[in-house]
């Protein structure tokens, strides 16, 4: 099989011909991956021991041949993987306030909220519509802005298309008619997303498999903390402020993050993989186009517009309709996204005025408990990746997702307690630092689950992780839109207790997924055309 390559993972201590993996990406929405190529019986078996920094891609004669440039070679400077532990954190640490600004573009908006229903003369109905059509955007512009990395890199996508974004803000500040408000927030939010298609993928891009794990924490705690913290930061911003200063001032925040992180990939360097190496190859090649493809690896190889798109777009919605694996993700992810935004709208119904009685800034401090679980989630997650380490080495290396669920069972059960609580603390009668207490554990429980069906998925499917964390990303962002919506009305109509009491029911119904992965999960990738593909296969190796 000529031409064909080899995937290779790094694990400490193994040999070379040992460290072979899929190159999954664990994007929320990233494009979908291609299977990987199979193993040729022409491929060399010598073994050879290397050193910590072993890249994820050789071919079959890069033993012998150091000036490969079709794919990348131990210690190749040009592999990400190989760059230094400072500079891969330094790009970490550059896009964190991005992914963070994505979700204040939406929750920032709440405490400006009855300002903006006040000035168009609205309903705070009708205003919500504000929020739930920006979440609305971040569910569309993954599935068409992921796949553009693939040909001009991640760094363009970041820049430009948060750069649009930007633009789309500083217009909203200035808008006065309701139906210009909502379609600049419509494609704020589609221009927006540029780190829920990317940022995974470029965590990938940085580590190993099996080394991703503490960076996959920061970007689940920015993605998940989002909302609550823009609610804070913005209830102080909006307090005495019209709406169109908290917007002026959300972009000049955002412009900010924007300056450092452009600074920041066109310092450091580009990431993307595929994009390195179709360069690199093309720039000691004549030129022509069938020349470098014949050069770079199948599972590198750049796809024509017509068959990425289609994949793009058919794949994720085969998943969600045959997939129980998929199905589950995206209940539990619909579901508790869903419910964090809900509780923009409902927080200030407890706490504000009608409820509680505080301020702007009093019902934004009152979402201090939800990011203080978050966080402390982030803080757990350091057991969890420990926890799922020592199984990996018991299994003598195999693919266990079922080790990823650990403690996303605690937090199945501790997710309905804490709304239960809630539904009876919070009232005006009660101390609020009990219902808000009661909102930590579901901060926390929120965080971990989260977390679970990511790297779940993402162990489970590999190679086509992408496409069914695409389709769990899409249902999360619509019932992210759907929830506001629907749940103001629910709270209006049924009262707190009520409201809150429905919302335990479906988390209660929920509950058993964690424990159904946990006993059954290996049963449901055996039934899965594209799982069934990873299960006998090693850690190390893929015979």
């Amino acid at each position: 099989m000529a031409g064909k390559y080899r995937v290779w993972r790094h694990l400490p201590h193994q040999s070379y011909q040992q460290r072979v993996t899929s190159h999954a990406h664990p994007n929320l929405f990233p494009s979908p991956n291609i299977k990987t190529p199979l193993h040729s019986p022409n491929m060399s078996t010598r073994r050879t021991d290397v050193g910590e920094s072993e890249p994820l891609l050789a071919s079959n004669h890069s033993q012998s041949h150091n000036n490969d440039i079709s794919a990348f070679l131990p210690g190749d400077k040009d592999d990400p993987r190989n760059w230094p532990s400072l500079y891969k954190w330094l790009m970490v640490a550059a896009i964190i306030p991005i992914d963070l600004s994505v979700s204040w573009g939406a929750s920032g908006f709440s405490p400006a909220m009855p300002d903006f229903a006040h000035d168009m003369g609205i309903s705070q109905q009708v205003a919500t519509l504000g929020l739930s059509l920006y979440i609305l955007g971040l569910a569309c512009g993954p599935m068409t802005l992921a796949p553009l990395s693939e040909y001009v890199g991640r760094r363009p996508v970041y820049v430009f298309s948060y750069g649009v974004f930007l633009l789309m803000l500083l217009a909203t500040s200035f808008v006065n008619n309701l139906p210009g408000f909502l379609l600049l927030r419509l494609f704020s939010g589609y221009f927006s997303s540029t780190t829920i298609s990317n940022f995974g993928g470029s965590i990938a891009d940085l580590w190993h498999h099996h080394d991703t794990g503490p960076a996959m924490s920061w970007f689940l705690w920015a993605a998940t903390g989002g909302s609550p913290t823009g609610f804070v930061l913005f209830s102080f911003i909006a307090q005495g402020r019209s709406w169109h200063s908290v917007f002026r001032i959300m972009f000049y925040v955002c412009f900010a993050f924007w300056v450092v992180m452009a600074v920041a990939l066109y310092s450091l360097g580009e990431t993307r993989h595929s994009v390195l190496l179709h360069a690199r190859t093309k720039a000691n090649s004549d030129g022509s186009t069938s020349h470098v493809d014949s050069q770079v690896p199948d599972e590198l190889k750049q796809r024509n517009p017509k068959q990425l798109f289609s994949h793009t777009l058919i794949r994720p919605f085969r998943f969600l309709a045959s997939e129980a694996i998929v199905q589950f993700g995206a209940l539990y992810n619909g579901y508790l996204y869903g419910l964090s935004f809900l509780f923009n709208g409902a927080f200030h119904m407890i706490f504000g005025p009608s409820g509680y009685g505080y301020d702007t800034i009093g019902v934004g401090l009152s979402f201090l408990g939800i990011v203080a679980g978050v966080s402390l989630g982030l803080l757990t997650n350091t057991y969890q990746e420990r926890h799922y380490q020592r199984q990996i080495i018991l299994a003598n290396h195999q693919n266990v997702p079922e080790a990823r669920v650990h403690l996303a069972k605690a937090a199945a059960i501790l997710l309905p307690v804490s709304l239960l609580v809630f539904s009876f603390t919070a009232d005006p009668n009660v101390h609020p630092l009990v219902p808000i207490a009661a909102s930590a554990v579901w901060g926390w429980s929120f965080y971990t689950l989260i977390l679970m069906t990511l790297t779940y998925t993402e162990d489970a499917y590999k190679t086509y992780s992408a496409s069914a964390l695409a389709g769990i990303g899409l249902v999360r962002n619509i019932a992210g839109a759907a929830f506001p919506l629907v749940g103001r009305k629910l709270f209006v109509s049924q009262g707190t207790r009520n409201a809150c009491l429905i919302l335990t029911a479906m988390s209660v119904a929920m509950a058993p997924i964690p424990f159904v992965l946990a006993a059954k999960g290996k049963s449901l990738r055996k039934r899965s055309p594209w799982a069934a593909e990873h299960e006998d296969e090693n850690e190390d190796r893929e015979d």
